[in-house]
């Protein structure tokens, strides 16, 4: 009875670990509402994911409000970009579909933007976890996070699926959200740090493994 009660038996950490998850959602969710601030909470709730959810390192309150504001300016930047995108590709499509709808050949050019717009999704899912893990320009974080889904395409496309499912997921049941986006978020990490690490020095691997090993020591 007495090791059930003991706050460091696997009981309690699970119980804080299901805490956890629901309190990232819940900042990410509401960071998400004003829209502009939604790209600097998506690179924090990666960045806490993978320091806090997965290898136990720190808080989650105090992690994810230094990612938020030590990445604002960056995300923010690269988040804008990708409105514009999607406003330009969405507004086209939509316009070409009701030409097609019309009978109009031409519209059926909708199908370009369609797949244009799926691209720039697969391509938002690596730019954010790259801003929360390395420090780079804003034109090279969008350069090096296209050329990395493009030379992983196939896990791209998984990534992909996976955030469909969760979008499908928080649609047909929407309390769902103040769960799905740390989980989507964790389960992407696993796929995405297998990619990064591929990109990262000798150098830098062995310091990160050595942070993660000083913090359970």
């Amino acid at each position: 009875m007495g090791d059930f009660f003991n706050v460091d038996n696997k009981f309690f950490q699970g119980l804080g670990k299901i805490i956890d998850v629901i309190c990232l959602s819940a900042f990410w969710f509401f960071l998400c509402i004003p829209i502009v601030t939604a790209g600097a909470a998506t690179t924090a709730l990666y960045y806490t994911v993978n320091k806090v959810i997965r290898n136990n390192r720190s808080y989650i309150g105090r992690e994810f409000w230094h990612a938020f504001k030590t990445n604002f300016r960056q995300s923010t930047i690269v988040w804008l970009i990708l409105l514009l995108l999607y406003a330009i590709m969405g507004f086209d499509c939509y316009v070409m579909y009701q030409y097609a709808k019309a009978g109009v050949a031409l519209g059926k050019i909708y199908i370009v933007f369609a797949v244009l717009m799926m691209f720039a999704t697969m391509w938002a899912i690596y730019l954010f976890p790259y801003i929360a893990r390395f420090e780079n320009q804003t034109k090279m974080i969008l350069k090096n996070a296209a050329l990395i889904a493009l030379g992983n395409l196939w896990k791209t496309l998984l990534l992909f699926v996976l955030l469909l499912a969760a979008a499908f997921a928080v649609y047909i049941f929407p309390p769902a959200v103040f769960i799905i986006p740390c989980v989507y978020m964790l389960l992407a990490n696993f796929i995405l740090e297998k990619i990064f690490q591929k990109y990262m020095s000798p150098e830098d691997l062995e310091a990160e493994k050595e942070r993660n090993m000083e913090y359970f020591n």
